[in-house]
C-alpha cells in the first residue's frame, strides 16, 4: 500500500477518534448537567418536606401546650371546688336568732339592734363583710349584732380577732367604753400576738381614759410603746400620754 495512504486512513482514523471523545465529552456533560439540575430539585423537594414536617412539630407542640394549660385549669377549678366543700362542712351550723343578752347591751340606751341571723352556707368572709359594712356605715348597732354574731358562729378561722377587734370598735363609737374595754381586752388574751394587738391595746387605753381610769389608760399606753414601738399606734399612744399625763 502506497505510504501516502496509508498516512491519510491514519490521519483519518485520527480525526475520527478525536471526534468520538468529543462527542462522549458533551454527551457526560449534557448527563451531569441533568444530574446537577435533578438532584438540586431533589433538594428543593427534601427542604420542602423538611419544611413542613417542622411546621407540623410546631403545630403538635403548640397543640400539646394547650392542653397542657387545660390540664392545669381543669386541676385548679377541682382543688378550688374541693376546698370550698372543705370549707362548707366545717362551717358550724347557723344558730337560731336569740334575743340580745343583756352582758352586750351598751350602758347608753340605744336603739335596739336588729337580729342577725345566720343564712345557710353562708362563708365567714361574707359573715364578716357584712358586719364590717355597717360599721363602715355608720350602723354601730347592727355592727355589733353583726360581730357578735361572727364571733359565736366561727370563732375558729382566722377573722375571729378581727371580728372581736371591730366589735369593740363598735362599742367605742356607741361609747359604750364598758364593753369595748371588756372586748379589747378579750381579744388581748386570746390573741396577743395577733396583728391587732397594738390597736386594741391602744383603744383600750383610750376607753379607760374615757371612763376615768388614768391608770389603766396609762398602763395599756405604754404597753403600745413597749411592746410594739415600730407599729402605727405606737406614736398615737405617746401623744395621748403627753396629754394625759
Amino acid at each position: 500500500m502506497p505510504a501516502v495512504l496509508v498516512v491519510g486512513m491514519v490521519m483519518a482514523v485520527s480525526v475520527l477518534a478525536g471526534c468520538a471523545k468529543h462527542a462522549d465529552f458533551i454527551e457526560v456533560r449534557d448527563q451531569l448537567a441533568t444530574m446537577s439540575r435533578s438532584q438540586e430539585q431533589d433538594h428543593q423537594r427534601v427542604d420542602a418536606v423538611l419544611r413542613r414536617l417542622e411546621s407540623v412539630e410546631r403545630a403538635k407542640d403548640a397543640e400539646a401546650g394547650r392542653s397542657r394549660v387545660d390540664e392545669i385549669a381543669a386541676r385548679l377549678q377541682r382543688i378550688e371546688n374541693r376546698l370550698a366543700k372543705l370549707e362548707e362542712t366545717t362551717i358550724q351550723p347557723p344558730a337560731k336568732p336569740d334575743p340580745m343578752s343583756s352582758d352586750f347591751r351598751p350602758s347608753k340606751p340605744v336603739k335596739p339592734a336588729e337580729p342577725v341571723t345566720t343564712a345557710p352556707g353562708i362563708t365567714p368572709t361574707s359573715a364578716f363583710n357584712l358586719a364590717y359594712n355597717d360599721y363602715l356605715n355608720g350602723k354601730y348597732e347592727l355592727a355589733v349584732a353583726g360581730f357578735q354574731r361572727f364571733v359565736k358562729d366561727f370563732s375558729g378561722t382566722s377573722l375571729a380577732p378581727n371580728a372581736q377587734y371591730w366589735l369593740g370598735e363598735s362599742y367605742y363609737n356607741l361609747k359604750d367604753y364598758g364593753r369595748a374595754i371588756q372586748t379589747f381586752e378579750s381579744l388581748l388574751a386570746e390573741y396577743p400576738g395577733n396583728e391587732k394587738a397594738p390597736a386594741a391595746l391602744y383603744k383600750l387605753g383610750l376607753a379607760a381614759a374615757e371612763t376615768g381610769d388614768l391608770v389603766k389608760s396609762k398602763r395599756s399606753l405604754k404597753r403600745v410603746l413597749e411592746e410594739f414601738p415600730a407599729s402605727d399606734e405606737s406614736k398615737l399612744a405617746k401623744n395621748k400620754l403627753a396629754e394625759i399625763r
